[in-house]
């Protein structure tokens, strides 16, 4: 449903209970929120079994060489990852420059640093993977240094006020669609950070089809094309949980070498989000329809 077709009764109402699930994952012992945030994606999963599905289809696109079996245990622990984010990102007024190792440290650091050294501005390519909403306030704690992100506000105004307040905690700033190219080329002139989500599916006429998974995936060519005009460094970055340690890691990973050529460009920005998510299968947010457009003339995947 469109945001124009939205009453106020219903954004206040879907408001009211999403304040009421962040607030008992804030304000509870750590241990308890984890227990609830576990409940409350299990109450996702069964209330929209369509999500499921779609995870067990693209799973099964992505890996046609694995069992029913194993598929349904990765998503599974979609759902946990579902959990452990909306408890960290439920409690980051209470994360601070004191505590935030506590929930995510850094792997890869150097990466990071030897994009800022070449001067032309970070790019970082990111998606759903792990903790998106931890990654950034979390790099601004541990570093001391803000960064852009591009976003796309939510059909309630209500709750994208509420996410958004969280997103900027540590003085991060968020870039909607309407400001997003000059926002990003002052920031990236500046030798800033710019953060942009490259997972999703774009509509046929805003990208072009690459392999990702050995499917093909229509992938939005922005990203790629401000790389290019810009001459900023690329670096694929992920918060992914690590269990041993019971938190999250930041992982930057070694600039990519583009091409300039953007289709040449946009497939090696997939292939990179691709092997980060081989690594972490259960973390990546796979109830998301990625290969929902199709090259003309093919079938659909998705029922």
């Amino acid at each position: 449903m469109s945001a124009r077709r939205r009453t106020a009764f219903r954004n206040w109402v879907e408001y009211l209970a999403v304040a009421s699930v962040v607030a008992t994952l804030r304000f509870t012992p750590r241990w308890m929120a984890e227990s609830l945030g576990r409940g409350y994606a299990c109450l996702l999963d069964r209330l929209a079994p369509r999500l499921r599905r779609t995870a067990l289809r693209n799973l099964e696109l992505a890996f046609p060489e694995m069992d029913a079996e194993e598929r349904s245990r990765i998503a599974d622990g979609v759902f946990r990852s579902v959990a452990r984010l909306l408890v960290g990102a439920s409690r980051l007024p209470s994360i601070t420059r004191s505590n935030v190792r506590e929930w995510i440290d850094y792997d890869g650091f150097e990466h990071f640093k030897e994009a800022q050294r070449r001067g032309r501005g970070v790019l970082v390519a990111s998606g759903h993977l792990g903790n998106w909403e931890l990654s950034g306030v979390g790099h601004a704690l541990l570093c001391g240094e803000t960064m852009s992100a591009v976003v796309r506000p939510l059909d309630n105004p209500l709750i994208d006020r509420l996410v958004q307040d969280r997103r900027e905690l540590a003085g991060n700033r968020m870039i909607g669609k309407k400001e997003f190219a000059r926002s990003m080329l002052e920031a990236l002139k500046g030798n800033g950070t710019v953060g942009i989500f490259v997972d999703q599916n774009s509509r046929l006429e805003q990208g072009v089809f690459v392999d990702f998974f050995g499917v093909p995936a229509c992938c939005g060519t922005t990203f790629a094309k401000l790389a290019r005009h810009t001459g900023a460094t690329v670096i694929p970055g992920f918060a992914v949980w690590i269990e041993a340690e019971r938190r999250y890691r930041l992982k930057f990973y070694p600039p990519l070498d583009l091409t300039g050529d953007v289709a040449e460009d946009t497939q090696r920005v997939q292939s990179a989000v691709e092997r980060a998510v081989r690594e972490y299968p259960d973390q990546w947010l796979w109830i998301h329809r990625r290969w929902k457009t199709r090259p003309p003339g093919a079938p659909a995947l998705y029922n």
